[in-house]
C-alpha cells in the first residue's frame, strides 16, 4: 500500500498521475520510446509543453499579458535571477521579511542592488505572526516589492495580498495552486515545483510582460526572462521530465474542478488538523491563527523527549515525513494538494491515540 506522505518537498504527487507515468515510462504513447528521450524541440514534446501551459493558464486564469515560463534551478536561483532581471532601470527594491526562504532571497539580492528589509515577522500572544501592512517601511520609489507568502519551514502565510503602487513579487512556492489567485495583482510569481506542481527540477516564473526589457546588462542569457519568453523556456535542453509529469498533475486538477475545488477540500483538511491540535493539551502550533499556513502545520508535543518516538510509530502506520525542518525542530505536516483529507484523518486519528498513551 502507499503511504500518506507529509514531505515539505520534494512532496506527494497524486497517485492517479504516478500510475499514468508509469504506464507511459517506455513507450509514450505508441511511439516506442519514454518521454524522458524525445527532443525537446520535437513537434511532439512542444505539444506536451504547450498543452501544460495552456492548463497552467486555465488553472489560475493567467491573463494574456503575462509570460509563464518554466525554468530550472528550483526557486533559489530566482533569488538572483529576480534582482538580475528587474533591476536593470532602477537600482532599489523592498524585501519583506518572514522567515528563512525570504531571508534567503533578500540576502541574494543585496548582491545586486540596494535593498530595503522590511522586518513583518512578529509575536503576538507568544505566537508567530506578520505585522500589519499599515507598519511596514516601503519605500517611495522601489522597482518591486518581494515577498514570500508561505514560509514552509515556519508555517507562517500571509492572510492577504499585500496592497503595494510597485510591482509584487511573490514566492509562491508552498502555496500555489492551494488556493484561488487574483494573478493581475503580481508583476512576478515564481513557484518551485517539487510540492504543489510537479516533481523536483523545475521552477515556474509567470512574469508581465512590461517587466521583461528592466534587465541588468551582465545578467547572463539562461537566467534573462526575455529571452526564456522569446524562445519557449527553451534556451537550452529543459527538464523535459519534470515538466511533462507537472502538465499531468495540471490534468488530474482540472479533472478534479480546478483551483476552487481542491481549495475547498484544503480548507477541509487544514481545519481538521488545527482544530484537533487546538483542541489539544498534549500538542501545540506556534502560528498565530490569522496567520497559519494552509499547506504547512508545524506543532510540538507536550514532551520533547517524545519526538523520536512519534516519528517512529507514525511511519510504522504508513504516516511518512512529519520530522520538522532541523533549523526549528518539532513536527510539521504538509497537506499539499495530492495529500487527500482521508491522509489527514489518518494523522489526527494517529496524533489522538498517541496522545492517550502518553499524554
Amino acid at each position: 500500500m502507499r503511504a500518506y506522505n507529509f514531505c515539505a518537498g520534494p512532496a506527494a504527487l497524486p497517485t492517479a498521475v504516478l500510475e499514468k507515468a508509469q504506464q507511459e515510462m517506455l513507450d509514450w504513447q505508441g511511439k516506442g520510446l519514454s518521454i524522458m528521450e524525445m527532443s525537446h524541440r520535437s513537434n511532439d514534446y512542444v505539444a506536451v509543453a504547450e498543452k501544460a501551459e495552456a492548463d497552467l493558464r486555465k488553472l489560475m486564469n493567467i491573463p494574456e499579458n503575462y509570460k509563464v515560463l518554466f525554468l530550472q534551478g528550483g526557486a533559489s536561483l530566482q533569488f538572483s535571477a529576480i534582482p538580475l532581471n528587474l533591476l536593470g532601470k532602477n537600482n532599489k527594491a523592498d524585501y519583506i521579511h518572514t522567515g528563512i526562504w525570504s531571508e534567503k532571497a533578500l540576502k541574494e539580492a543585496k548582491r545586486y542592488g540596494d535593498v530595503n528589509v522590511v522586518d513583518a515577522a512578529t509575536l503576538i500572544d507568544g505566537k508567530h505572526a506578520i505585522t500589519e501592512q499599515s507598519t511596514w517601511n516601503l519605500s517611495n520609489d522601489a522597482a518591486y516589492v518581494h515577498y514570500a507568502d508561505n514560509e514552509t519551514i515556519g508555517g507562517l502565510q500571509f492572510a492577504d495580498v499585500p496592497n503595494v503602487t510597485a510591482p509584487l513579487v511573490c514566492d509562491y512556492s508552498s502555496s500555489i495552486l492551494s488556493a484561488p489567485v487574483d494573478v493581475n495583482k503580481f508583476g512576478l510569481i515564481y513557484a518551485g515545483a517539487q510540492k504543489n506542481i510537479g516533481p523536483a527540477g523545475l521552477t515556474i516564473v509567470i512574469i508581465r510582460d512590461d517587466l521583461l526589457d528592466q534587465a541588468k546588462p551582465e545578467i547572463p542569457s539562461i537566467l534573462k526572462y526575455g529571452d526564456q519568453a522569446k524562445n519557449g523556456s527553451m534556451v537550452n535542453t529543459p527538464a523535459t521530465y519534470a515538466w511533462y509529469l507537472s502538465g499531468l498533475v495540471f490534468e488530474w486538477l482540472l479533472e478534479q474542478g480546478g483551483v476552487d475545488a481542491i481549495y475547498k477540500i484544503n480548507q477541509d483538511k487544514a481545519k481538521l488538523l488545527y482544530s484537533y491540535i487546538d483542541a489539544s493539551d498534549f500538542y501545540n502550533n506556534p502560528i498565530a491563527i490569522a496567520n497559519r499556513s494552509m499547506m504547512n502545520v508545524p506543532f510540538t508535543l507536550a514532551d520533547e523527549a517524545l519526538e523520536k518516538t512519534f516519528l517512529k510509530e507514525a511511519e510504522e502506520n504508513h504516516l511518512l515525513n512529519l520530522a520538522g525542518h532541523r533549523s526549528v525542530g518539532g513536527m510539521r505536516a504538509s497537506i499539499y494538494n495530492a495529500v487527500p483529507l482521508e491522509g489527514v484523518q489518518a494523522l489526527v486519528s494517529f496524533m489522538d491515540e498517541f496522545a492517550k498513551r502518553h499524554g
